[in-house]
């Protein structure tokens, strides 16, 4: 049975880019399902005789071994987020209704890959894989990470578990990451953390309300204080990043006629690079709450949410934008050359953040439009790709 990922070798760039893409994008890989398509990536890695290919979980480094003087990680994930009636993709022809406004305005005469993973980030993990197997005598030596799991809890991360069970796969001077960002270079990333603000109250039964305490109504102090957040704006090194601070879910209660004892308010801290995790904790929880990933209920000493209980979910660091690394100005003046861009801040969080605590200074650079990243009609412009593989190509041979 022939592999499932490749091309023609006499096909052009552009036949070749759009073959890999089409193939990436018809294999599903939602969170949790991606081992079929990190299957096929390996095989075609493996076929690559300059590349040396190592496996963990369903995650892949392939490397170069040249004996260049720096060394450069282009990573990209395969999964994808849950499917909403786009999947299977499909391309759409100039003047197809399904495109876009602002995407047809844009690029008049572009075909556009349609459906799930479309922008994020099947289109630059199908520029990367172009590079992998064309790019033979780069100017560096280069190490690409397919991994599994970035969509979800930080726990699961295939970037984080490679680091972890072999450090010595993931070294390098420099790293880009392929998230969206319409070929521009978005520079760090913010952080992010979620938990839980926990209200107690006294179960009792509603037709005798006053021998309870209602933990739903003791929590609207909560949601009027994040009501009333407004979000700041940071500068770090000449970008700007913008924090935010939400409730995302609440629940409570056990019973239509009960008087609930507890109610949880999910909330997500998006916090500037200008703070470490732990800084960035004690804004919300006070310095010394000892609320951790895995150990349950803590009172907040101080911060934001001080005397309420804190159950932590989640938890990851932000990165700084590090271009003052020389690798990272060079690639930048490329950009700035081609499409008269200039780095923006990365205000989601991405594996920059893994890269900088590791002392590889790293970027985000991909395919596709950011705003349409998780979208039902998530779409890219095949340009797009070109542009992508070009910059790439240029700037690494």
């Amino acid at each position: 049975m022939d592999p499932m990922i490749g091309f023609d070798a006499n096909a052009s760039q552009s036949e070749a880019l759009a073959t890999l893409l089409t193939q990436l994008m018809e294999t599903y890989s939602v969170s949790d399902e991606e081992g079929p398509l990190t299957d096929e990536v390996e095989t075609f890695l493996k076929a690559q005789p300059h590349l040396t290919v190592r496996r963990h979980g369903d995650t892949l480094v392939a490397s170069t071994d040249l004996g260049r003087p720096s060394r450069v990680i282009l990573a990209g994930h395969l999964d994808t987020v849950p499917v909403i009636d786009n999947f299977p993709p499909k391309w759409l022809e100039p003047g197809d209704p399904a495109i876009r406004p602002e995407v047809a305005e844009a690029h008049p005469h572009d075909r556009v890959m349609w459906g799930r993973g479309a922008t994020d980030m099947k289109s630059s993990d199908a520029a990367m894989l172009y590079l992998a197997a064309t790019l033979t005598e780069p100017r560096v030596d280069l190490t690409y990470v397919f991994y599994d799991h970035e969509e979800v809890a930080a726990e699961k991360n295939g970037l984080r578990k490679v680091v972890e069970a072999h450090p010595d796969w993931i070294q390098g001077d420099f790293a880009i990451i392929g998230e969206p960002t319409n070929c521009g270079i978005e520079g760090g990333c913010n952080g992010t953390m979620r938990f839980d603000v926990i209200v107690h109250g006294v179960a009792a039964h509603s037709a005798r309300a006053w021998m309870g305490e209602n933990a739903i109504h003791k929590a609207a102090p909560i949601l009027t204080k994040l009501a009333a957040y407004e979000p700041s704006d940071v500068e770090v090194d000449g970008l700007t990043y913008r924090e935010g601070l939400n409730a995302t879910l609440i629940s409570g209660g056990n019973g239509t006629n009960v008087i609930p004892d507890e109610c949880r308010i999910h909330v997500n801290y998006r916090f500037a690079p200008d703070k470490t995790l732990a800084e960035a904790k004690a804004l919300m929880m006070g310095a010394d709450a000892g609320a951790e990933l895995g150990n349950g209920e803590h009172t907040a000493t101080g911060g934001f949410f001080a005397g309420y209980g804190i159950e932590m979910k989640d938890e990851s660091p932000s990165a700084r934008p590090g271009l003052t690394d020389p690798l990272a100005a060079s690639l930048v003046e490329l950009v700035r050359e081609r499409t008269g861009r200039e780095p923006l801040a990365k205000l989601g969080w991405t594996d920059v953040a893994r890269f900088a605590s590791l002392g590889i200074p790293a970027v985000n650079l991909g395919a596709g439009d950011p705003l349409l990243a998780h979208k039902h009609d998530e779409q890219l412009p095949a340009s797009d790709l070109m542009l992508m593989a070009d910059l790439l190509a240029d700037w690494l041979g």
